[in-house]
């Protein structure tokens, strides 16, 4: 099992900059090449895709929302995945979510992804 907590969200005005954390923890996190990836969804509005790494950290995707504003990375000392998000904008504003999957791949869909955080919050006024 593999258990996943977000923080780092918070009220922000268009423009700033915030940083995501991602704290993992388990066994299975530990042994197993794991991909880590970033969802959010928007207040009435479906779950989507936001950025996704590699085990190894050197394959990336994201979403062309986020594409040059957003950063995913990791740190697999200390088990802890990042979202630095910059220029946000109000369109930002949703719940992050973090997932994991055991496995060499680089998966953007949700429905590939086994273990899931609660989510923080990220406001961004205009």
């Amino acid at each position: 099992q593999v258990q996943l907590v977000e923080s780092g969200g918070g009220l922000v005005q268009a423009g700033d900059s915030l940083r995501l954390s991602c704290a993992a923890s388990g066994r299975s996190f530990n042994i197993r090449p794991t991909a880590a990836g970033w969802f959010r969804q928007a207040p009435g509005k479906e779950r989507e895709f936001v950025a996704s790494i590699t085990w190894t950290g050197r394959s990336t995707s994201y979403a062309d929302s986020v594409k040059g504003r957003f950063t995913i990375s990791r740190d697999n000392a200390m088990n802890t995945v990042y979202l630095q998000m910059n220029s946000l904008k109000p369109e930002d504003t949703a719940v992050y979510y973090c997932a994991a999957v055991p496995g060499p791949i680089l998966p953007i869909n949700e429905n590939e992804y086994t273990y899931w955080g609660r989510g923080t919050q990220v406001t961004v006024s205009s």
